[in-house]
């Protein structure tokens, strides 16, 4: 079959099953199996595609067209300009979580700060925080060891240092100057895009209003024999709010807020 062909089946496929970006995504998957950029492939309409390149194609329009993440159908997602390896395990990364990184850097923190993400997932905010900040030390936790292992892998691959462990939040940590927390934050009921449902349920949602693994944060540290300075939490802006209340429970306050993104530090 030829390219220009493929293109227009795949792109009908994708379309007729509610894709939006069924074009850009079909030129993605075409790009990715044949190693061409997309101005390669526009430029060859009548490159035959054949045997088992076209029939690896043809099983990856038809997963898109379940509404399957294109990340995961690639096996990688872009966070700060850094490729991760992503799988059904980790949340894919999404752009709003880059702005927590921008917010580290602006804090200006000393030499030596530690550092722990908080539910890493693929680890691009812990690796990101090593790389952009490498004067800190970082370290990651996570629940589910399945994360852990794609994380690790990324900090390989981007040649990061960062120590990861399983942990339930702060269960087994020591003490950190700062704590990054992309925890859960979709609240139980909220309708989620086809897309998200292939995601981990276990990365998305909350409790009733989202916001049930940030009380269990914050209790922690409550109980704990050690504070952090600063806390960087994600969380959707109409639940803002209610989250600086819990966060004064255990004695911080509101530094900054940038879109869904807060800072919370040490009263």
């Amino acid at each position: 079959m030829l390219i220009s062909n493929w293109l227009k089946h795949a792109e009908t496929q994708l379309k007729d099953t509610g894709i939006s970006t069924a074009r850009l995504d079909s030129l993605v998957l075409l790009s990715d199996t044949l190693e061409h950029d997309k101005s390669w492939l526009l430029s060859h309409p009548d490159y035959e595609l054949q045997g088992s390149i076209l029939e690896n194609l043809n099983i990856k329009v038809v997963q898109r067209a379940q509404h399957a993440p294109l990340a995961y159908i690639r096996g990688h997602a872009e966070f700060y300009g850094r490729e991760f390896y992503v799988n059904k395990h980790a949340l894919v990364p999404r752009p709003e979580t880059e702005t927590i990184i921008e917010l580290l850097k602006s804090l200006q923190l000393p030499a030596g700060t530690r550092i722990l993400d908080l539910g890493t997932g693929s680890g691009c905010i812990a690796i990101t925080t090593a790389l952009e900040l490498p004067n800190t030390h970082v370290s990651a936790c996570d629940i589910d060891p399945n994360c852990l292992e794609i994380a690790r892998q990324n900090a390989t691959k981007l040649t990061a240092t960062v120590a990861f462990f399983v942990s339930d939040l702060l269960e087994h940590a020591q003490p950190q100057d700062l704590l990054l927390a992309n925890l859960p934050y979709v609240p139980d009921d909220f309708t989620i895009n086809t897309a998200a449902t292939h995601e981990p349920a276990l990365a998305l949602f909350g409790g009733p209003d989202g916001l049930d693994l940030y009380r269990k944060l914050f209790a922690q540290i409550s109980h704990a024999n050690w504070q952090p300075q600063h806390i960087l939490t994600e969380s959707l802006p109409l639940q803002h709010s209610e989250l600086v209340k819990i966060a004064v429970t255990a004695g911080f306050v509101l530094k900054t807020t940038d879109d869904f993104i807060q800072v919370f530090t040490r009263k």
